[in-house]
């Protein structure tokens, strides 16, 4: 969690916000610089994603060797948000067909 709480920081800090933006608004940046951000600050790597609606897609981010995960939704407009994350990731195996 140490360094779920790190990722916030740091992005709180680096990111450019809006007067209004508080600590519990979710994190949002360019596409670009948060996805620089999750892969060389934090050592995560994108894992999933699916579509939201027309414009929008979730997307899982996992760093497999600590657990600790960031879910990501990016609009068409180019802005990418966190709006959550967490530790203790587990890969789950899906079951197999027995047909």
């Amino acid at each position: 969690m140490t360094r779920c709480l790190a990722l916030f920081t740091l992005l709180l800090t680096g990111a450019p916000f809006g007067a209004a933006a508080r600590l519990a608004d979710v994190i949002c940046d360019d596409r670009a610089r948060l996805e620089n951000r999750l892969t060389t600050v934090q050592g995560v790597s994108k894992q999933g994603q699916g579509l939201r609606g027309p414009d929008a897609v979730m997307e899982v981010w996992i760093d497999k060797a600590s657990g600790d995960w960031a879910l990501v939704q990016s609009y068409a407009n180019g802005t990418s948000c966190i709006v959550a994350m967490g530790e203790h990731w587990q890969v789950l195996e899906l079951p197999t067909d027995p047909a």
